[in-house]
């Protein structure tokens, strides 16, 4: 891996690296901006980001547990945000997932649970038996990005709800659709850069 870092130019390093501390900035400002639409299992994601890590002088194995951790809260904050959701929608009298965000939402929610409980053999591969852990590793990391993926674009279909164009719109609006697309496409490159790099040290 760092024979792969040593070949790098040095400006695509430093790029890497900005794109990453951008990320982690406007994750951070969005999280502020709307709570509703905090992003904690984005910033479980870039834990692992070789670049821009907050955490990089921790051990691989502390930094899945705090993954980990941080991939539960949101799981928490999915399903406190369902709950509360709900709770509004039958308190104003009105139709529960009939928008295309509303459902992809849902969807979402169920699958970052799904994803969180998934993790489990990461930790403790006992509870797996006959996988080895590199392809839970890569099988982990891919149905993650998916979720990834998914989560973002209900939150960009959030955005063109009602009650969002209502409340921000202008400059605010568009920053608020750069956070998620910015997120998506950090953290994309960040698991397909990583499994590449991992074929390509194989070969």
């Amino acid at each position: 891996m760092s024979v792969h870092h040593e070949s790098e130019p040095r400006i695509y390093r430093c790029g890497k690296i900005a794109c990453g501390v951008i990320t982690h900035a406007t994750c951070a400002l969005f999280t502020g901006f709307i709570t509703a639409l905090a992003r904690p299992g984005n910033k479980a994601i870039l834990l692992f980001n070789p670049h821009s890590s907050p955490v990089s002088k921790l051990k691989h194995k502390a930094k899945g547990r705090l993954h980990w951790l941080l991939q539960c809260l949101c799981a928490f904050c999915a399903l406190l945000g369902l709950f509360v959701i709900f709770f509004n929608k039958n308190l104003n009298d009105k139709p529960h997932f009939v928008s295309w965000h509303g459902l992809l939402g849902l969807v979402t929610v169920a699958i970052v649970v799904c994803q969180s409980l998934a993790g489990l053999p990461l930790l403790w591969p006992r509870l797996v038996k006959g996988w080895s852990l590199g392809k839970l590793k890569r099988y982990h990391a891919t149905s993650g990005l998916l979720t990834h993926l998914l989560g973002s674009f209900s939150v960009c279909l959030g955005l063109y709800s009602s009650w969002f164009t209502g409340s921000v719109s202008g400059f605010v609006w568009y920053l608020s659709l750069l956070c998620p697309i910015t997120s998506a496409l950090t953290v994309m490159s960040q698991v397909t850069n990583a499994y590449m790099a991992r074929k390509r040290t194989q070969f």
